[in-house]
């Protein structure tokens, strides 16, 4: 049952305004006492030459629904309580029909591709690419729940002057040997000491331009060895993938694009749009701006080159209807070069390309950066978080069983969590020790509060009662704040996907453990009276949502902690 668009309908009944207009002015009162629902009488006040609490007060007079315990006028503000019976019985009605399809909607169709995580290859995957791989994988499930088909790409940086770099460096400094010992790690260590070096050799920077352009145009010893970091970085990242439960549905990284560099660069030509500036291939931005460089002075081509590449060929491969960039805030500036210039080409389908950006991770208050050796490596970071879950586990627990399992959908799940509660713009502070926390804000808090659950339904099982699938019968306050949470999540959902914002369902998810855990708190669950069933069915309830908002951040949500 929609109470607010029964809320919609009633003021609708009583005063010229679109449905529309009426639904976006309609709050939530602060108080809940003071009800659950608020339409504001200040935009009618000049149209109707009144007072907005006499407006008010006229409205509320002759409005009336038996799904509203009462319709009063608070000032310039109409009032709606929901009758809480009624709510209690929609909402679970609903939740324990459709079960963990309960909040799926139809906002829209189509391929949706999200360009997501795209770690370098022959570095290690730091905590600096939990946020795009997370974030993106998140909206990926949040997509598809409202009626799109996700595509996740996992554009690999395996192009661009850095390899030449590398190149440089192993030349210098490699064995192959080392390399098959720890690949990752060897690689890793001989590009830190490239620039560390090339501080005081501007000469190196040069050697590794020229290896770029080696490998940019065919030499074998350099695709030879290209190949071979790519093959042994993607085996490592699908390792961590799978500690992280994120999949991809392509791996086409920027070096897939190189030879499709070229039609671009021959169509921004027979369009008008490429010029010569500084010896470098440009388009014009507008006044004031700088130009988008396409091809450098020295030949080679940059991310934007590939990046049109990329955009075209995905529209053609995937007849997109939205194309999502889960990138760094500070790559602003590229997502608008990328825009405007395919929008200079003719591309009307630009429009639907959105930049999803995302702040830092810092540790200590310090920026974390590959290039410098500051780096937290996120293959230790999950193996600490699962370390840290199952000393928590046993202590709590110690005869539970399959420890290690739990232990790591607690630790991971916990590293994701905390990634996700805090606003995607916001830049946040990693203390591994606060992650993973079974209280306070955390994931293992609304895990625990699921294995909760389901711990009541188990004990209820072996009494021989089951959860009432109908006829429920409970009206007071406490389940009342649980089923007006659960009733919501369907709301939570779309606009977690409208803002592309995995935030939002994190935030839900801890308020509605929290609403839950209150009601544990102060209702005796199984005392085997006549509301026992319905008591049951609102745990079960609970449970199938917070699984379910769990699942959409990634989450797993173990039976049993």
């Amino acid at each position: 049952m929609d109470f607010k668009n029964e809320v919609v309908e009633l003021i609708a009944s009583q005063v010229d305004l679109p449905k529309e207009k009426i639904n976006a002015l309609i709050e939530r009162p602060k108080n809940e006492k003071m009800g659950d629902y608020a339409f504001p009488a200040f935009t009618l006040a000049k149209v109707l030459r009144k007072n907005p609490a006499q407006i008010a007060t006229d409205i509320a007079a002759n409005i009336s629904s038996d799904d509203f315990s009462s319709i009063k006028s608070v000032g310039p503000y109409v009032n709606f309580a929901i009758d809480h019976e009624k709510l209690i019985s929609a909402t679970l009605a609903d939740v324990l029909t459709k079960q963990n399809h309960y909040g799926d909607q139809k906002l829209g169709e189509g391929n949706v591709p999200i360009d997501m995580s795209s770690p370098n290859i022959a570095k290690p995957m730091s905590m600096g690419h939990l946020r795009s791989t997370v974030i993106g994988n998140s909206i990926a499930k949040t997509m598809q729940k409202v009626g799109y088909t996700p595509i996740k790409i996992n554009y690999l940086g395996d192009y661009g002057t850095q390899f030449g770099k590398l190149i440089a460096a192993y030349k210098h400094w490699g064995n192959e040997e080392d390399v098959k010992k720890d690949p990752i790690m060897n690689l890793f260590h001989y590009y830190v000491r490239f620039h560390k070096e090339a501080e005081t050799n501007p000469e190196l920077d040069n050697e590794g331009r020229e290896w770029f352009k080696k490998l940019e145009d065919g030499d074998p010893e350099a695709v030879k060895l290209w190949k071979w970091f790519r093959e042994v970085s993607l085996e490592d990242f699908k390792r961590i993938y799978k500690e992280l439960g994120v999949t991809f549905d392509s791996y086409n990284g920027e070096a897939f694009f190189n030879d499709k560099m070229q039609p671009v660069i021959d169509e921004l030509k027979d369009k008008g749009l490429l010029h010569e500036s500084r010896g470098a291939q440009v388009v014009d931005m507008g006044k004031d701006e700088n130009p988008a460089i396409i091809v450098k002075s020295d030949g080679t081509s940059i991310y934007l080159t590939r990046d049109l590449a990329a955009a075209e060929w995905r529209m053609k491969e995937y007849n997109f209807v939205k194309m999502l960039y889960v990138v760094g805030n500070e790559q602003a500036q590229h997502f608008v070069e990328l825009k405007t210039v395919l929008k200079k080409m003719g591309y009307d389908w630009s429009d639907e390309i959105h930049h999803i950006p995302f702040g830092l991770i810092t540790q200590g208050g310090k920026k974390l950066s590959t290039r410098k050796g500051n780096v937290v490596f996120l293959d230790q970071v999950l193996k600490d978080a699962v370390s840290l879950a199952k000393k928590q586990i046993q202590e709590k627990n110690p005869d539970l069983a399959d420890q290690d399992q739990v232990a790591h959908d607690v630790g991971v799940g916990a590293v994701v969590f905390h990634d996700l509660k805090n606003d995607r713009l916001d830049n946040f502070d990693f203390d591994l020790e606060e992650v993973v926390r079974f209280e306070g804000d955390t994931g293992p808090y609304v895990q625990y509060t699921n294995a909760r659950a389901q711990s009541v339904l188990r004990k209820a099982a072996k009494m021989g009662v089951k959860p009432a699938q109908d006829g429920f019968n409970l009206d007071d306050e406490w389940a009342f704040a649980v089923a007006k949470d659960l009733a919501d999540f369907p709301r939570i959902i779309a606009r977690a996907s409208d803002k592309f914002e995995p935030s939002i369902i994190a935030k839900y998810s801890l308020n509605l453990a929290k609403k839950f855990n209150k009601y544990y708190a102060n209702v005796r669950i199984l005392d085997q009276d006549d509301q026992i069933a319905s008591r049951l069915a609102l745990v079960e309830a609970t449970s199938i949502v917070l699984t379910e908002a769990l699942r959409l951040l990634g989450v797993n949500a173990p039976e049993e902690m």
